[in-house]
């Protein structure tokens, strides 16, 4: 492996592995009261949804377009949707390991290079897209609109997305393919220990 691509892996290694000792975080907006504000941080305050949220992100800029667009898009639509339910009281089954499988699945898909049609992957970023959404609508604060606070989740997540799109324009190098890669793989395993949490 080049220098170049070692050193790609160290640095996403000393970003993602803080991750996994912040569950006492994830999704603590209660100092923020409600409204844009709260619903803007709960999904960056959850380090589950942020890793899976830059694996949709990588793996639509690794499958290129229109997967690129249509992934990060079709997230966020009916990631909403499951907020709705959530809100509602309307429960889901399963959603922490939904959520956990998310990040296991999504870095998978990068991290073994999986390209199935765009509508496979667009189905399989949609179901684990109502799981996030449920469980930011059953989190929302008493006090908090529903519109406005599920605006700033959905806007935060589109940034998260934003952030995967971008370290996956790596992927037009051969060292950059490798970082890409290992990050989805990185992304993986620290779904793998939220998965032995929701389990």
């Amino acid at each position: 492996m080049p220098a170049s691509a070692r050193t790609v892996l160290r640095i996403l290694a000393c970003l993602l592995l803080p991750l996994i000792a912040l569950p006492a975080l994830a999704h603590s907006t209660e100092h923020l009261g409600g409204g844009f504000a709260a619903g803007f941080m709960h999904p960056l305050l959850g380090p589950d949804h942020v890793v899976a949220m830059v694996a949709v992100g990588l793996w639509g800029a690794f499958l290129g377009a229109p997967a690129l667009w249509v992934l990060p898009v079709v997230f966020p639509l009916v990631m909403a949707m499951g907020g709705v339910l959530g809100v509602l009281g309307i429960p889901v089954p399963g959603v922490e390991l939904g959520i956990a499988l998310s990040a296991v699945l999504l870095g998978g898909m990068v991290a073994f290079a999986v390209r199935p049609p765009l509508w496979v992957a667009g189905l399989l970023v949609a179901v684990f897209a109502v799981f996030h959404g449920h469980a930011h609508g059953t989190e929302l604060p008493h006090e908090s609109s529903p519109l406005v606070y599920s605006l700033g989740f959905v806007i935060a997540t589109g940034l998260l997305h934003l952030a995967g799109i971008g370290f996956g324009a790596l992927v037009r190098s051969p060292a950059g393919r490798v970082a890409v890669r290992a990050a989805g793989g990185a992304i993986s395993v620290v779904g793998l220990f939220f998965l032995q949490g929701a389990m």
